[in-house]
């Protein structure tokens, strides 16, 4: 499947006037030359952008980790598109969100992220496999599995650090006072493909820790 978009309009423009608006300057290597600006460069605060979410050893099978791994614009395992995006609320009518999620954050910007190497989409997006819990490690699942395939822009519990730099919470998250959010440890120029895990957010709202803020930018035109 090549690439086409699947985020609405509506959607599309809340995306470029926020948080997937390039605020950062990235490499040319930050995606390959197939996917270009199709695709966005998840990556941590603390190790980005010259390292970005990428699928371990690039298979494209459930249950395969997602990881942080070098930016490469030959090498295909970073490139994830946008598979899905609008308010928590338009998830929650999909059926793709709990009634006590979009309770909480209805009106908070969610996204699915779909493994697309050289811009092939391949219908599985970063998620967990299990409804979500303390180091529960990222893996492709489904785009179609409900909550644990969306993740939640969460503006709002890092608010001095909007929009550059965000929580990504994931969507079928149970605890709303310290969210299960994307946590990165090891740094991964010494430690080889760190594992992407949930954990409980810290310190929030007034100081989230860095491995717990992130950027999504779209990714060069190379």
């Amino acid at each position: 499947m090549s690439i086409k978009s699947k985020v609405p309009a509506a959607a599309a423009g809340l995306i470029l006037a926020g948080c997937f608006s390039a605020a950062a300057t990235l490499p040319a290597s930050a995606s390959t030359t197939q996917c270009g600006t199709a695709c966005v460069q998840i990556f941590s605060k603390l190790y980005g952008p010259g390292f970005v979410e990428s699928v371990f050893q690039g298979t494209a099978a459930v249950g395969q980790p997602t990881i942080v791994h070098a930016a490469s614009n030959t090498d295909p395992t970073g490139d994830f598109i946008i598979s899905l995006a609008g308010p928590v609320s338009m998830f929650y009518a999909q059926g793709m969100v709990s009634a006590a999620v979009n309770a909480h954050y209805g009106s908070e910007l969610a996204v699915q992220v779909e493994y697309a190497p050289d811009g092939q989409g391949t219908g599985l997006c970063s998620a967990v496999a299990t409804t979500a819990y303390q180091n529960e490690g990222l893996t492709l699942q489904p785009c179609s599995t409900p909550g644990t395939s969306v993740f939640i822009i969460d503006k709002n519990d890092s608010p001095a650090t909007w929009p550059t730099y965000f929580p990504i919470v994931n969507a079928s998250t149970t605890d709303f006072t310290h969210p299960y959010t994307m946590t990165l440890d090891g740094n991964p120029a010494d430690k080889p493909f760190p594992q992407i895990t949930l954990q409980r957010m810290h310190d929030n709202p007034t100081d989230v820790p860095d491995n717990q803020l992130w950027q999504a930018p779209h990714g060069p035109a190379n």
